[in-house]
C-alpha cells in the first residue's frame, strides 16, 4: 500500500482526468474477475469495453510496470494495485449536509463501491434533525458537525443543500477539518488550497443534453 507521502506526490503529479479513467479501467476489470478472466491485455481490454488501449498503457505506466509484455495484465493483481492507488483498500467514512431529498437519497443509496460508508447526515430544520433515514442514520444539527467528524473520522463531505447555503456549509466542512467534498448545490465555491472540491451540476448536464437535441434538431430541419 502506497504510504500517504506517495500518495499526495502521485496526486500532484497525475491529472484527475487520469485519476477517472483508472476508476473506469478498475469497473472494468471487476467485470473481467466476475467471468473468470485471469489476464488481459491493452487491446483486448480495450475493444471489449470501448476504451483506448494506448491510454490505457499510458495512464498505467504512471504507476510502474503493472504488466508484462506479451502477457498482458494480472486482472486478480491490477484490481488491487488500482484499489490502492485510488485509496479504495481502506475505507473512506462520508458525511452528508443537507437532509432534503438528495440529501436522503444519497444516504439511502446502496450502490456506493466497496471503500465508501455513509456515517452521518445533517441539516439546520428542526423537523429533519433527529429523525432516521431508511438504513437507519440519525439526522444530525449541523452544530455538532466539527464533534461528529472528529468521532466518526469523516473523511468525505458531501454537500446537498440549497446554492445560497452552499459556501457556509462549506466553510463549516473545512473548519471540521474535512480535506475531500463532493458538491452537488449549483454554483461556484471557495475552499482552499489543501481542500479538494469537486463539483457535480445537473443542470449544467441536462443543459449540455438540451444543446446536443437542439443542434440534432436544427441540422436535420428540412
Amino acid at each position: 500500500m502506497p504510504e500517504p507521502e506517495k500518495r499526495a506526490t502521485l496526486a500532484d503529479q497525475v491529472s484527475e482526468a487520469t485519476t477517472s479513467r483508472l476508476s473506469v479501467y478498475l469497473r472494468c476489470l471487476d467485470q473481467l474477475a466476475e467471468a473468470g478472466v485471469a489476464t488481459v491485455a491493452s487491446n483486448t481490454l480495450a475493444a471489449r469495453f470501448g476504451l483506448n488501449a494506448a491510454q490505457i498503457r499510458k495512464d498505467l505506466a504512471h504507476f510502474g510496470e503493472l504488466g508484462v509484455r506479451g502477457v498482458g495484465y494480472d486482472v486478480e493483481k491490477l484490481r488491487r494495485h488500482l484499489r490502492e492507488i485510488l485509496g479504495l483498500d481502506r475505507t473512506s467514512r462520508v458525511g452528508i449536509l443537507g437532509a432534503g431529498n438528495l440529501g436522503l437519497a444519497l444516504a439511502d443509496y446502496s450502490g456506493f463501491r466497496d471503500g465508501f460508508e455513509v456515517v452521518a447526515i445533517f441539516d439546520t430544520d428542526p423537523a429533519k434533525v433527529g429523525r432516521r433515514t431508511r438504513r437507519g442514520i440519525t439526522v444530525r444539527h449541523i452544530y455538532e458537525l466539527r464533534e461528529t467528524v472528529a468521532r466518526e473520522g469523516i473523511h468525505i463531505a458531501l454537500i446537498a443543500v440549497p446554492a445560497t447555503a452552499a459556501q457556509d456549509v462549506v466553510d463549516l466542512v473545512v473548519a471540521s477539518g474535512i480535506k475531500a467534498i463532493l458538491n452537488f448545490a449549483p454554483g461556484a465555491l471557495r475552499v482552499p488550497p489543501h481542500v479538494k472540491l469537486k463539483s457535480v451540476d445537473f443542470t449544467v448536464s441536462l443543459e449540455t443534453l438540451s444543446f446536443f437535441l437542439a443542434s440534432d434538431r436544427d441540422g436535420n430541419q428540412p
